[in-house]
């Protein structure tokens, strides 16, 4: 867990592909938003109450944030949307893959504020058309980064050896988010360790050479 001066960071791995699954919630009102509700609705559950030792405000789910339309992160979305009826928000280009109704489509540069939880949306083109990933600024500290699968520590998000795919996805990794934010950014991507924008800096000109 991550205890920042006005909200916290939970999350949990799911499912035999190790998905990660957020939760941000608000110590001041108790809004909470869950990032990639992947699979195993009944432990993102658990999750969500767990976080209830955060605040002293009543915990309340106020939205769902789907980082791209992949099957892996999308499995227990329909049924966490069935049992709480809050909204649900995803990129733009990725709704029409998503089975489940997306409320909310999210821009490049969105700024949702749930109930003192705010969250901008930058659009990273390449894993999937509508890839987002959601930036915590915390007034306290370093900003917090939600990647999805678009950047890992190691290199970026799979685009199945398309070369313009890869480029797409590398030119806005490079100009959204490394000449955009600090290195001290705490990245959380869509499976595994985190790691931050400065202990992966240096590694960009390799990616490119690469190709993945």
């Amino acid at each position: 867990m991550h205890d920042l001066n006005a909200l916290t960071v939970r999350s949990i791995s799911v499912s035999e592909m190790s998905n990660k699954v957020y939760v941000l919630t608000s110590k001041s009102s108790g809004a909470q938003v869950l990032i990639d509700a992947a699979d195993d609705a009944p432990a993102i559950f658990t999750l969500l109450a767990d976080a209830q030792k955060d605040t002293k405000a009543l915990v309340r789910l106020a939205l769902i944030v789907t980082t791209h339309s992949h099957w892996d992160h999308v499995r227990a979305l329909g049924e966490v949307r069935e049992l709480t009826r809050v909204p649900t928000a995803a990129g733009l280009d990725d709704v029409a893959d998503i089975a489940v109704p997306t409320d909310i489509p999210l821009h490049h540069g969105d700024v949702r504020n749930v109930d003192g939880i705010e969250l901008e949306v930058i659009h990273l083109r390449g894993h999937t058309p509508g890839s987002i990933a959601l930036l915590y600024r915390d007034s306290h500290g370093p900003a917090h980064l939600f990647t999805g699968d678009s950047l890992f520590p190691g290199g970026l998000g799979n685009t199945n050896g398309d070369a313009d795919r890869f480029s797409s996805l590398y030119n806005d990794v490079v100009t959204r988010i490394f000449d955009y934010l600090p290195d001290d950014t705490l990245v959380y991507p869509g499976h595994g360790a985190g790691t931050t924008l400065g202990a992966e800096r240096s590694k960009l000109s390799q990616w490119k050479q690469r190709g993945w």
